[in-house]
């Protein structure tokens, strides 16, 4: 495999656009997890299997980072990496806690608020919040791995990620380590991400594309098996740490490298388009699900059978949150929430 220097990005924006969706629908669906013998088992499966099959959205997101962030052939500048990288995902974060702190005033009390916005140093102010604590320290982790790969071969970075799948195989088991910690179990999605995104090869396609499917078909059985032997919900083949989700996730990667470039025209702008704005629309999806998810803990099928009403509020939420962060984008100073 031959060493590439920058490949078209365009499935790159394809990656962003189709996780943030999976983010999305993963959110959605959130109620229906717990509700295993509440409400019919076809309902309750056909959220399980969708939520089985999207975890792959946040390692997703943190590949590209890799991807794109680690830099072994150029020198570092901090001040302008923690300017334009860092701000960029910090102030939007704390600006939104700040404002998730307000609708939990508004929803929940004063008190709660309160309780909410002392605690948020070290536990999210809403759910979807969460992603930033474990992804904003990467950012000091590609500062370690640019020099760490500049100094390694093809070789010796696959022998790398061997090893951290042998720990994320660990991890899905649960066998004690103290390597099982957070920042070393993301960090690997940024080696992954950079080697894909650098040593593209066909020959890899077919590898991962098996693994890929393995994985999702070991999701959907285990899923249904878990919950029956625990009598509840399951969330053991559910992790983001997880060796199934990160072939799963790298299997997505090397298809949209391998076949992205085939779209073109009104799609291409359109996810190009949703790309763009992902960020903002992580951070503004919520608010329109706020309602949903409200609906479906009280009346579950109100909207209609999980496997067409997920995919329906999933779209109808996309749209909502692309369309404000559109227009926020366009506010001189509101733009800077929604970068």
């Amino acid at each position: 495999m031959s060493r590439v220097s920058r490949p078209d990005i365009f499935y790159i924006h394809l990656l962003r656009a189709v996780a943030a969706t999976a983010v999305i629908a993963i959110h959605v669906l959130g109620p229906y997890r717990f509700m295993y013998q509440q409400i019919p088992f076809d309902a309750w499966y056909s959220a399980t299997a969708i939520n089985s099959l999207s975890r792959w959205a946040v390692p997703i997101f943190m590949m590209i980072t890799g991807a794109l962030l680690i830099r072994p052939d150029q020198q570092l500048d901090l001040p302008l990496f923690f300017r334009k990288r860092l701000l960029k995902v910090l102030v939007p974060f704390l600006a939104w806690s700040l404002i998730y702190v307000g609708i939990t005033g508004l929803q929940d009390g004063s008190a709660a608020a309160r309780t909410a916005l002392l605690h948020s140093p070290s536990e999210p102010v809403w759910y979807h919040l969460w992603f930033f604590y474990d992804f904003i320290p990467l950012y000091l982790v590609v500062l370690l791995l640019s020099p760490l790969i500049a100094k390694m071969n093809e070789q010796q970075l696959l022998i790398l990620i061997a090893a951290w799948l042998t720990l994320t195989l660990a991890h899905l088991l649960k066998i004690p380590t103290p390597l099982r910690q957070s920042t070393i179990l993301y960090s690997g999605y940024l080696v992954l991400g950079w080697y894909l995104f650098y040593y593209p090869s066909r020959k890899q396609l077919k590898v991962w594309v098996a693994l890929g499917i393995a994985a999702m078909a070991v999701n959907l059985v285990g899923s249904w098996l878990a919950a029956e032997a625990k009598g509840k919900y399951s969330s053991m083949f559910m992790g983001y740490k997880t060796l199934n989700t990160a072939v799963i996730a790298a299997m997505l990667f090397v298809l949209a490298q391998q076949y992205g470039g085939k779209i073109h025209g009104r799609l291409h702008k359109l996810i190009v388009s949703v790309s763009t704005y992902s960020l903002g629309i992580y951070l503004v999806h919520p608010i329109f699900l706020i309602p949903v998810r409200t609906r479906i803990e009280t009346s579950p099928l109100s909207f209609g059978h999980p496997a067409l009403a997920i995919p329906a509020l999933t779209l109808v939420t996309l749209l909502l949150a692309w369309g404000t962060t559109a227009l926020l984008a366009r506010v001189p100073v509101v733009r800077k929430l929604v970068p």
